[in-house]
């Protein structure tokens, strides 16, 4: 070992200078000034904005289900895409009183009905106050008894009542009136075979109207199906009814449509 008088303590060490507070770097922001928070909150609104477009675009301009349901379902009131427009009282002059009902001397007419007219199809005019569009190659049948117009061709007709029933005799819901007391649907009444759809009424302005769809079968037991529209004018009745075999009901609804999109009161 080494003598206890040859030991020497090591000099102390100076103490440390204390180091300043350090200097923290503020991140850098972006250029434009806007936090990342404030962009995601943008960014996050923007998708918002689209997503609400998106579902107003597909609210306004998708197809829409063509209405008609069984019968018993809610009846709707209002107008709609297959209800046909409010004829037009002051439509062409009246007929005069010795017009002949002779299918070949029913021209053409010549009118803004006329325009929008499918092809094959044209306005006839006939003698008891009406005109309304059919194919070109039907056939006229005089008014019977109970004041029924028939055009018709190929299984085919179109049936016209133009103002036989009143509303004060009738009363004046045309929906009561089409599905209780409206002649023309006494088959479907008395049939053991028949069903009905989009049997309901449709207001338009003041113009109160009903329409339905019907099946049944006729005297000679074919299946027909039937497109109905009932809708008053001044304080009476008129009636379309297209009527055809059950198996072309897009053929059937074609003649009802063009029927009720020219049908016009003649003035007088």
């Amino acid at each position: 070992g080494h003598p206890a008088d040859a030991w020497e303590p090591r000099p102390s060490r100076a103490p440390r200078e204390p180091k300043g507070p350090r200097v923290l770097r503020e991140p850098s922001r972006p250029r434009d000034g806007r936090s990342p928070r404030h962009l995601g909150r943008l960014l996050l609104v923007l998708i918002l904005l689209l997503m609400a477009a998106a579902i107003a675009y597909a609210f306004l301009f998708m197809p829409k289900q063509e209405p008609g349901g069984p019968t018993g379902a809610g009846q709707p009131t209002g107008s709609t895409g297959s209800a046909a427009p409010p004829p037009a009282a002051s439509g062409s002059p009246a007929p005069s009183q010795g017009a002949s009902t002779d299918p070949g001397s029913q021209q053409p007419q010549t009118s803004r009905s006329a325009v929008a007219l499918a092809s094959g199809y044209e306005l006839r005019k006939d003698a008891e106050g009406f005109e309304v569009g059919v194919p070109k190659e039907w056939q006229r049948s005089p008014a019977n008894a109970d004041r029924q117009i028939r055009y018709g061709s190929d299984g085919f007709t179109l049936l016209v009542v133009p103002g036989r029933d009143t509303v004060k005799a009738a009363g004046g819901d045309p929906l009561d009136y089409q599905r209780e007391k409206q002649p023309e649907l006494q088959p479907f009444r008395d049939s053991s075979w028949s069903t009905s759809s989009g049997v309901r009424r449709v207001d338009v302005g003041r113009q109160a109207m009903a329409e339905g769809q019907f099946t049944w079968q006729d005297s000679g037991g074919r299946e027909v199906y039937v497109r109905n529209l009932v809708m008053i004018v001044d304080g009476r009745y008129h009636i379309l009814q297209a009527i055809g075999p059950e198996n072309d009901r897009d053929k059937v609804t074609e003649i009802y449509q063009q029927a009720i999109a020219s049908y016009r009161v003649s003035a007088g």
